[in-house]
């Protein structure tokens, strides 16, 4: 079966960290680059980040620079979002994608989708 799937979404206080996992299967997830969404209740989708297909290029959201890094094992066919310092208006189902276009995180640009994996932080 072909899918992507989110994982390591959780409850957090603000401040603290969270590693999400993006795996793939029935397909090889070497040839697209793939970026991190999210999606807040009564909000749109915005790009959070994107990650070339060697993992030498990325390109992150203005709002978490600095807090959060995306990086891929090829070999595991999975891409990671490992989020720090994590704030309440980081709230939001984070959904995994691909493109075989540029490195962007335009979400026009992405034809494949997970499932999201909710990202509660709160006191």
């Amino acid at each position: 079966q072909v899918q992507l799937v989110e994982s390591g979404g959780g409850s957090v206080q603000p401040g603290g960290s969270l590693r999400l996992s993006c795996e793939a299967s029935g397909f090889v997830l070497e040839r697209n680059i793939v970026g991190w969404f999210r999606q807040a209740p009564g909000k749109g989708r915005e790009g959070v980040s994107a990650i070339s297909r060697d993992g030498g290029s990325t390109v992150y959201a203005d709002s978490v620079q600095g807090r959060f890094t995306i990086s891929r094992d090829n070999a595991k066919n999975t891409v990671y979002l490992q989020m720090n310092s994590l704030k309440p208006e980081d709230t939001a189902v984070y959904y995994c994608a691909t493109t075989i276009y540029g490195l962007t995180i335009n979400r026009n640009e992405y034809d494949f989708w997970g499932q999201g994996t909710q990202v509660t932080v709160s006191s």
